[in-house]
């Protein structure tokens, strides 16, 4: 057995420390939480998907504004990170996001650029523009020297393995030590858990580039808040509603409003509606608007899709080239400086890429409490208010608060051995299985196996089709790789168990996925099904809750949006 080397208290545990976690650690140190633990995979000051950068930052700025929340609301509402939301939260949300943008500035992060509050990219021409320009290339050091001021204990290179529950109320975490190559558990109790690990990639084939797992537009993050969430018995939201995004092709990278130029077929007419020349203020929002624009020109024919930036001017150009470094761009600009890529003269082909869970995950209230007692979600993972750095910072920074004062209600209600909670108990033992095997397979191999399942079976439209007997198929043989990856994989080193965790995580997410796309039981976007082809207006204003419950059995109801 995988020895435990550290057993910590605490009063509020952060299970990973990007932008929703660090916000979450300061705002529950700040409530008076004494003991806030942060347990991160990688390490603060470089991780999550703001790990280098980000440049936009969706809130309201009524002197920018005016005082009506509501037109902006609707523009967010139909922006690529309002759809399938909670109408009430993303409104608490813009009215609340502004002092977050404030608190950023008065810590460091330069929120104006410009020397002005500027809002640009994924707008419609002659709408109001919701996403603010900023230069996100310090965040997280200034957020990981926020949380170093309030005392905050940040534990880097412990990633999350399993929750605990005593009397139905969360109790603590089991982590995985992974700074050393011999791994060893760490035991953190505490009476409240916030859950902040991003969003979830390595579900689907990767669209640009199948044999590469890592060739990604985010962060790597693996399924770690979901699954979590999702065996402790939380309410998942959204999960069979598929999120694709869009980019470059081949070298997956996000930050698409960030480029300024038009889209273009190779006759060089537009592929939109929206812009005939390159437009700052705007952008290009095709790809916004129509999600499946990139693959659906090369399945006719008139493909590829390419971004042509030759028009603007040279000011232009050198303010996008700034803007990309504070998206966190710069790997993306040495590679095309140094191959001779020039954007003035090179047009660059565009693509869709494969699903991931973005926005779609736990199901929260406005203070980012799931339907488990004592445990929280905030950024990318949350599934009816998450995705996109500025809903990340809000919601962390209220469950930070929430989690604060619960646990001091609940100070010294967690009184047992957490080495002998059920679930933690076999985690540590399967875990160590992995580590103690002679031989098997790695984790890759069951990787690129639940790839192609969910390729296979769960795959996502216009161009591929869901029904019952494939989604039942396809939990058939997922079954079959669940038994047969814990019966034989083999872990050499840490590292390599991180991975191995993370594989059986994403085999939950696609449990989780494949059970909610048999219940919805009609076409609805990209989730297009076969044997129900038509979209049903009863739901249209309903979401899909999905539940595990102890017993290992599923449960679904569906709830009203919350307006």
């Amino acid at each position: 057995m995988i020895a435990v080397s550290r057993t910590i208290e605490a009063d509020v545990v952060i299970v990973g420390g990007g932008i929703g976690g660090a916000m979450a650690a300061i705002a529950a140190a700040d409530g008076g939480a004494k003991r806030v633990v942060v347990l991160e995979k990688c390490h603060v000051r470089r991780s999550g998907s703001g790990a280098t950068g980000n440049d936009h930052f969706s809130c309201y700025c009524p002197e920018v504004h005016g005082d009506d929340v509501e037109p902006i609301l609707r523009e967010l509402m139909g922006s690529l990170i309002g759809q399938a939301k909670d109408v009430e939260l993303m409104r608490l949300h813009l009215q609340e996001s502004f002092d977050i943008v404030k608190m950023w500035e008065e810590w460091g992060i330069n929120m104006r650029p410009l020397g002005r509050w500027n809002f640009q990219g994924h707008a419609l021409p002659g709408k109001p523009r919701v996403f603010l320009k900023f230069d996100g290339r310090k965040q997280k050091a200034v957020l990981a020297e926020q949380m170093k001021k309030r005392g905050v204990t940040v534990l880097n290179h412990h990633p999350v393995v399993e929750l605990a529950k005593e009397d139905g109320r969360i109790c603590g975490a089991l982590a995985l030590n992974a700074s050393t190559p011999e791994p060893s558990f760490v035991l953190v109790k505490a009476p409240c858990v916030i859950l902040s690990t991003g969003l979830t990639h390595r579900l689907y084939v990767n669209a640009s580039t199948p044999n590469y797992l890592f060739n990604t537009a985010h962060c790597p993050n693996n399924a770690g808040g979901q699954a979590l969430g999702w065996r402790i018995g939380a309410s998942m939201v959204n999960m069979e509603i598929p999120y694709t995004h869009a980019g470059i092709k081949y070298l997956q990278r996000a930050g698409k409003a960030t480029w300024i130029g038009v889209y273009r077929y190779p006759d060089g007419s537009p592929l939109g509606p929206f812009v005939t020349r390159p437009d700052p203020e705007y952008g290009d929002v095709t790809s916004d608007i129509w999600n499946s624009a990139f693959i659906d020109v090369m399945q006719n024919g008139r493909g590829p899709a390419y971004l042509d930036c030759s028009e603007n001017t040279p000011e232009t150009l050198a303010y996008m080239r700034r803007a990309m470094f504070d998206e966190g761009l710069s790997a993306l600009i040495g590679y095309m400086d140094s191959k001779g890529i020039d954007p003035a003269k090179h047009a660059v082909e565009f693509t869709r890429y494969e699903p991931i869970l973005h926005g779609r995950g736990l199901d929260v209230d406005k203070d980012g409490q799931t339907t488990v007692p004592g445990l929280y979600a905030a950024g990318d993972m949350v599934g009816n208010a998450g995705c996109g750095l500025g809903l990340a910072a809000w919601m962390g920074w209220r469950a930070g608060h929430a989690a604060a004062a619960s646990a001091i209600s609940a100070a010294g209600t967690t009184t047992g051995d957490l080495a002998l909670n059920p679930g933690i108990r076999a985690k540590m033992e399967l875990l160590s299985s992995f580590m103690e095997r002679k031989e098997g397979a790695d984790w890759q191999e069951a990787n690129i196996a639940l790839t192609q399942i969910m390729s296979d079976y769960a795959n996502v439209g216009p161009y591929k089709v869901r029904s019952a007997s494939l989604l039942n198929a396809g939990l058939s043989y997922l079954n079959q790789l669940r038994k047969e990856t814990n019966a034989s994989l083999k872990a050499s080193c840490s590292h390599t168990l991180m991975r191995a965790a993370e594989v059986l995580d994403l085999f939950d997410c696609a449990e989780c996925i494949l059970r909610s796309a048999l219940e919805r039981k009609e076409t609805r976007g990209s989730h297009k099904r076969s044997d129900f082809t038509f979209t049903n207006p009863l739901l249209a204003d309903r979401m899909l809750d999905v539940t595990r419950r102890d017993d290992g059995t599923v449960v679904t109801s569906w709830r009203e949006v919350r307006k």
